[in-house]
């Protein structure tokens, strides 16, 4: 028996330090050795639990702050905007500088915020915290708030991971899961298995396509957007995950390796929707001889109440005026149309996104000028647009402050207290990349 579970557990990487054969009825061998077994001399259970040596204490380790929520306040002139979540590592004072992943956006510690506490200036691990910004950027839950000179967890879409299933159905390939990790959740899929091993029966594979219930899978995993997390050998609270099929948790694990910088699911999935692509005889530029214009998605992104919704409406009413083919659609429209089979949830905004982009890439091969308005649109947001809509043009308005990184606006726009002026900027910007010829107020 010792030797079969030896050799069983060395497959999944573990170690035993000892094996001790106990009776839980009798009590035999948990906290004193057993008279019903002279021939075992080993230690208790209690005895062993005792020698265990700790692996160190979380505070010494980088810090780790999954952000959970964001909470603002308007009451008695409160302003405060605090992010709020339980500190997984580390520890982290009021004027120290953080670096949030993985959008990478940076700012520094106003104020440590706690409940019914005296005033604090450090967080540590294990405790649920707040934090407020020296300079405030649009930061999601989810997100990963760490001090940039500490060890930076890796971020990536693809990884491989020792999973442990307890689904009722299988794990395969074809199914799209949800993968939550700290606080952040993504869609994921399973991409590759690397081996299997059954937990009841002890038996060892490398040919499965599918994990079974019981099994436990080294194996591939692939999100749909990049995640920040940790390799479970250096930070076990962030390298952890559990897998929901269904609205029920049917499986957990541990990252053991980031394999990201390869293509992308979404990049497979254009390249084959371009494949089956199929159109009809009218050609773009019997199109656009039509239409007077070139076909165009617009996305208008910013803070909620920017007023960034009220000009997208006002740029279709203009356009429309001056006899272009434009069509404005919101997020909820998607929500309560496109997307009324999906639950209501926080977890569907990455399908909300595709949905719009896919509807885009229609829209803008049919000629149109398609416009949308997006809540603090990212980096990510905007690439996966550009994606979707390939082989047509994006272009990208942003109303008041931006936290962009890598994307650069087409056009920025400090206020629309003058819708009007406003629509008139985004008409010249079309006018000049010869989107449309001539424009009138």
């Amino acid at each position: 028996l010792k030797q079969d579970y030896t050799a069983y557990l060395r497959q999944i990487d573990v170690e035993p330090v000892s094996f001790i054969p106990v009776s839980a009825r009798e009590g035999d061998n948990i906290a004193t050795l057993s008279k019903a077994m002279p021939w075992y001399d080993g230690s208790t259970v209690l005895g062993q639990l005792d020698r265990f040596s700790s692996t160190g204490q979380l505070c010494d380790k980088p810090f780790r702050f999954p952000v959970q929520d964001v909470y603002k306040f308007t009451r008695a002139g409160d302003d405060r905007r605090i992010l709020a979540g339980t500190v997984e590592a580390g520890t982290l004072s009021a004027g120290e500088e953080v670096l949030f992943l993985p959008s990478g956006k940076r700012s520094s510690i106003a104020s440590v915020e706690s409940f019914n506490t005296p005033q604090k200036s450090l967080a540590e691990a294990g405790e649920a915290s707040g934090f407020t910004l020296t300079t405030q950027v649009y930061v999601r839950p989810g997100e990963v708030m760490v001090r940039p000179t500490d060890t930076l967890p890796e971020v990536g879409t693809r990884f491989r991971a020792n999973i442990f299933w307890v689904g009722r159905v299988p794990m395969s390939r074809e199914k799209e899961y949800k993968l939550k990790v700290g606080t952040a959740r993504a869609t994921v899929r399973l991409v590759g298995i690397v081996s299997t091993l059954d937990a009841a029966e002890l038996r060892h594979s490398r040919t499965k396509q599918q994990l079974d219930s019981r099994d436990v899978g080294e194996c591939i995993l692939e999100t749909t957007r990049s995640i920040a997390f940790d390799l479970a050998n250096v930070n076990e609270t962030t390298g952890r995950f559990v897998i929901v099929d269904n609205y029920e948790i049917a499986g957990g694990g541990i990252v053991l390796e980031n394999l990201s910088g390869g293509e992308t699911i979404l990049v497979r999935h254009i390249r084959e929707r371009e494949r089956h692509w199929e159109t009809g005889n009218v050609q773009v530029s019997d199109r656009e001889r039509v239409n007077r214009h070139r076909a165009k998605f617009i996305v208008i992104t910013g803070q909620p109440g920017s007023g960034k919704r009220a000009l997208a409406r006002e740029l279709e009413s203009a356009l429309f005026r001056n006899r272009f083919s434009c069509y404005y659609l919101g997020l909820a429209a998607i929500e309560h149309g496109l997307e009324a089979d999906l639950r209501r949830h926080t977890d569907h905004a990455e399908e909300r996104l595709r949905r719009i982009g896919e509807l885009a890439r229609i829209m803008t091969d049919a000629g149109q000028i398609f416009i949308t308005a997006i809540d603090d649109a990212d980096d990510h947001d905007i690439e996966t647009l550009r994606l979707l809509n390939e082989p047509n043009e994006l272009l990208v308005v942003a109303v008041g402050k931006s936290d962009f990184l890598s994307t650069t606006p087409d056009l920025m726009l400090g206020s629309v207290d003058d819708v009007v002026e406003a629509v008139t900027s985004i008409a010249d910007l079309l006018m000049s990349k010869e989107i449309i010829a001539d424009y009138e107020i």
